[in-house]
């Protein structure tokens, strides 16, 4: 049995049934007694905890009928000791309040001893054990209210010490809105007050964070007449000079949009609470990878390549990432999933990306001693070794894990063959697992049958579990009887090429499979259908077992076949491959396909045009749990239906700035369908095009795609409404602002016939563009993008809100109103956020930093700065990293600090995207802040080289690009004294920099 006290008191059966427990009376009695469950509870406690101060006459009588009853309703094993007391006879751990006392100890232990992966998955588990108040029901017993107050008491420790686990594994963004509502309830908690800080900085929201420390110290003086300690305020001290090492970067947890990574954290390293018998492997591969960069762990399917490669990466002290190479078919997706491991999107919302392997190496460089765990390289062996290769050549610190059934032959890889359990491990695991599907099981009884099916399985861990989960049907003899028939029967019929414990591994799994009915085979070899998981409602829809769908897949559950998890289910790799040889032998797979290719089509098709309304952010979610599902879909179905899946993807893609996913997939629809457009299909032709060239255009053929979609879209620019009205923006780079000189003319006259919402808003966005760019029109691009903030703002979409803002912050911005323009960054900051932008977040910031700098303000300049490019570093090379750079070299610069501009020029010239336009500005301005640095130590030989190299970076086609480099070369002609060749250079204007730069 079960109880629990952290909320309504409450038993449950064997079963996990619940227990009716009868009246407060009774109920108050238990909970009484289950506050010190296994121990004696005196008689005079429990009559005052009942009772209080005034008990009846006859209260020994009272309380012991009360003890009767409980103990024959429910079966109880409540010992009377005369009239000493009364000793629920019950483990302290199948009490709540306890297991929480207990996994909450051990994780404020771990995080004392610097293993916060450790802690925060013990405080999850403990804090995940409470139901509401405690002892919710039994608030009128004497008793209660001092118990209750001690286990909150405990319970908000619990979670300041998980808060703290985290913010230490860089998770600080999932805590804000947790650490917000805790401070409200709790406004005099220091700790609670310095841990939202530290997360509101880490984000970013320096004035939130301030803000905060006021509040308690507000707080503190008007309740207490008391300052804040000295923890708190050494981190507001911190959070004032914008002090990095308050930041702690998140380098193990991938965020859930990114579809190829997975967090690397304690909670998922393994699926037990310890690594049975793995320690000395655990020390030996954590020493191999000190003394190697590139470390291979092998071993056959089964063997606990994967768990080990997981908990290795959560004690990595420099931070890890884990890709999952199981569902990548392609090696050119590789650098993509890579990517994705790290938490990285391709760009920001609409920027452009720079080459995927560019930006992964650059990424890598930046993270210093680094751990890249790579699991299951089998599938792309050839591949993954190349990139191995390139990325430790690049990245000089970087350490990989591989996990592979064979070698990558790499230059100075280690390979390290993981053996099987020994014989004690296996057996602890085996009797863990089984006492899991059967809480009576005695290993005790059994040690001489379990260790026979330990031996005959090899200790393979996976082959150990499946047998153990028959305990739930069988006994460990008629396991290991059974076992020992399988075993002759398929070691014979095998080919002998096969490995022994590779043969081991697949015996066990066909003899789990020879165990199930009909039906639950045919659901095993349907659900392989899937990739990456599936809901309920998936596998209702495509594999068609009706009202059994549930129950089929719990037996599967039970039998460990399937793992289960929130709303979602799956199964291991090992598994997954044995069901799917099943499922292509069975003559299902076609049609099983095409229902899985219409499903995901039809979700994919009802949730795209809600990625424009206030469900934007849930929507969001639900694509990326199935966007490998999706993407497996694309896969499978012909160039022609294809088309409608890239569309649906391509706002997704566009919003989490992941258009690289669809570059493959796109590529091959349009090799595929040739020169023809499918009718009806021209907007996902040109999505599908678009999504190919999502890197730039490489090839002719490529171009010739392009120039094909030119016309259709002179046609659909003006076709209203369109189906899939993210093809606007993505075409807009191939257009630009339009200068015809009655285009703004022509818009505003659509706008009076345009009854769609949200296609009014972005109306009003390019018609405010147009105002500045072609009519300098301050007070009508500020109305306009005003009306495009409030049309995205009624419909909730969150990315256009964030795009109006960003342009009305700059607009504020170049009129002179700081204050507006740094209100309206910062509304736009939390919604790139919201939107898990740091792309974009990078570019407001620094965008902010230019007006501070315009107007002298260097510590503001700096604090935005520091953090957009510590935002920006971690994506690789970005024209965001370029800019921030640029911009702390012209603030070293100002500040006379001359050594460092340089080194800040250097550093942004490396992170420059060569190809973009933008850089061509970006490394113009590079130049002109070298060249000052030249003037400013005399040395205009090195201004004038400096200013040629400003000239070839941006060619006189791109002459405002050269602006800040042309008036350097003003000052250059004033300090020497030549007062007619500077009036020549404001003469000639920015085009003429080459000839004047020759008479140097």
């Amino acid at each position: 049995m079960r109880f629990g006290i952290l909320g309504a008191t409450q038993a449950w059966d064997a079963t996990g049934e619940p227990l009716r427990l009868g009246g407060p009376g009774r109920r108050a009695l238990l909970a009484l007694l289950l506050l010190d469950a296994g121990r004696l509870v005196p008689t005079e406690r429990l009559v005052d905890g009942l009772y209080g101060e005034e008990p009846p006459p006859t209260v020994g009588n009272a309380l012991q009928a009360q003890v009767s009853r409980l103990r024959s309703s429910l079966g109880l094993p409540i010992e009377n000791h005369g009239g000493a007391g009364y000793l629920l006879a019950v483990d302290r751990e199948s009490v709540d309040a306890h297991r929480f006392a207990v996994l909450a100890e051990g994780g404020r232990a771990a995080l004392a001893a610097g293993r916060p992966a450790d802690a925060a998955s013990a405080l999850r588990e403990a804090l995940g054990l409470w139901r509401g108040p405690a002892l919710a029901d039994v608030r009128e017993a004497p008793f209660a209210d001092a118990q209750a107050v001690r286990l909150e008491e405990l319970r908000l420790g619990a979670f300041e010490d998980r808060a703290e686990a985290e913010l230490a594994l860089g998770s600080g963004a999932d805590l804000v809105a947790e650490l917000r509502a805790a401070v409200a309830a709790h406004p005099l908690r220091e700790r609670l007050t310095e841990q939202l800080m530290r997360a509101l900085y880490a984000l970013g929201r320096q004035a939130e964070a301030l803000a905060a420390y006021t509040d308690l110290r507000r707080a503190l003086d008007e309740e207490l007449g008391a300052e804040p300690g000295p923890a708190v305020a050494a981190t507001h001290l911190s959070v004032l000079r914008a002090d990095p090492a308050l930041v702690v970067v998140a380098r193990t947890a991938a965020p859930p949009s990114v579809p190829a990574g997975h967090p690397v954290s304690r909670e998922t390293a393994t699926r037990s609470a310890e690594l049975f018998g793995r320690d000395a492997d655990l020390t030996l591969l954590r020493q191999r990878l000190h003394d190697s960069r590139l470390v291979t762990l092998t071993g056959p399917g089964g063997m606990g390549k994967t768990t080990l490669a997981r908990e290795t990466a959560a004690q990595h002290q420099g931070g890890a990432a884990f890709a999952d190479l199981s569902m990548i078919t392609d090696g050119g997706q590789l650098p993509q999933a890579v990517l994705g491991a790290l938490g990285l999107r391709d760009s920001g919302v609409l920027g452009g990306a720079a080459p995927t392997l560019a930006r992964l190496t650059a990424a890598l460089a930046e993270r210093g001693a680094f751990l890249l765990v790579l699991d299951n390289c089998e599938q792309v062996v050839a591949d993954a070794a190349a990139l191995v290769e390139e990325l430790l050549a690049a990245c000089h610190d970087l350490r990989i894990l591989a996990t592979s059934r064979e070698a990558l032959l790499v230059p100075g890889e280690f390979l390290l063959p993981l053996e099987p359990l020994a014989e004690e491990a296996a057996v602890r695991l085996f009797a863990e697992r089984g006492r899991a599907v059967r809480p009576d099981f005695d290993l005790t009884t059994h040690a001489a049958e379990v260790a026979e099916i330990c031996r005959r399985l090899d200790g393979l861990p996976l082959a150990v579990e499946l047998a153990a989960a028959r305990l739930r049907i069988l006994t460990p003899r008629q396991i290991a009887d059974r076992l020992d028939d399988r075993f002759r029967l398929l070691t014979a019929s095998r080919s002998r090429g096969a490995q022994p414990r590779q043969q081991t591994l697949r015996a066990v799994v066909e003899w789990s499979w020879d165990l199930l009915d009909e039906d639950e085979r045919r659901m095993l070899t349907r659900v392989a259908v899937f990739t990456g998981g599936w809901t309920l409602e998936a596998a209702e829809a495509v594999c068609g077992a009706g009202a059994q769908t549930l129950d089929l897949i719990g037996a599967l559950v039970d039998k460990s076949l399937v793992v289960a998890g929130p709303g979602r289910y799956r199964m291991l790799e090992t598994i997954r491959a044995f069901a799917a040889e099943k499922l292509a032998a069975s003559g299902d797979e076609p049609g099983l396909r095409s229902a899985h290719r219409d499903y995901f089509l039809s979700l994919a098709q009802t949730w795209e045009p809600q990625l424009r309304t206030a469900r934007q952010l849930g929507v969001l979610e639900r694509f990326d749990d199935e966007h490998d599902n999706m993407l497996a879909a694309l896969r499978d179905a012909p160039a022609a239906g294809a088309l409608d899946m890239v569309a649906c993807m391509s706002t997704y893609w566009m919003l989490r700035g992941l258009r690289g996913q669809g570059r493959g997939p796109a590529r091959r629809i349009l090799r595929a369908l040739g020169p023809d457009i499918p009718p009806g299909c021209e907007e996902q032709y040109v999505l599908c095009v678009l999504a190919a060239i999502s890197a730039g255009i490489d090839s002719a053929e490529l171009q010739e795609c392009v120039d094909r979609c030119r016309p259709l879209m002179d046609r659909l620019m003006f076709t209203h409404p369109l189906r899939y009205p993210s093809l606007l923006l993505l075409w807009a780079p191939f257009t630009g602002v339009p200068d015809e000189e009655d285009m703004i003319a022509r818009n505003q006259a659509a706008l009076r016939v345009v009854d769609d919402p949200w296609y009014l808003a972005l109306m009003h966005f390019g018609v405010g563009f147009q105002f500045w760019y072609q009519a300098a029109d301050p007070e009508a691009t500020g109305r306009e993008f005003g009306l495009a903030l409030t049309g995205f703002e009624e419909l909730g979409d969150r990315w256009g809100m964030m795009m109006a803002l960003m342009e009305l912050a700059r607009l504020a911005g170049r009129t002179g109103n700081r204050k507006l323009a740094s209100e309206r960054t910062d509304r736009a900051l939390e919604i790139a956020e919201q939107l898990r932008s740091p792309d974009d977040m990078a570019e407001m910031l620094w965008s902010r930093a230019e007006f501070a700098l315009h107007d002298d303000d260097l510590d503001a300049a700096e604090v935005d700065l520091l953090r957009a490019e510590e935002l920006a570093r971690s994506l690789g090379i970005s024209d965001n990293l370029a800019r921030t750079r640029w911009l702390l070299a012209e603030l070293a610069l100002r500040r006379g600090e001359l050594d460092e501009a340089e080194r800040l020029c250097e550093a942004a010239r490396s992170a420059l995207v060569i190809g973009w336009s933008s850089a061509e500005w970006t490394g113009a301005a590079i130049c002109a802040v070298t060249a000052r640095v030249a003037l400013a130590r005399g040395d205009s030989g090195r201004a004038v080289d400096a200013l040629r190299a400003a000239a070839r970076t941006a060619p006189a086609r791109n002459a405002p690009a050269r602006g800040p480099a042309w008036e350097v070369l003003r000052e250059l002609a004033l300090a020497e004294g030549r007062p007619e060749l500077a009036a020549r250079v404001v003469a000639s204007g920015p085009e003429g920099m080459e000839e004047l730069l020759a008479e140097w």
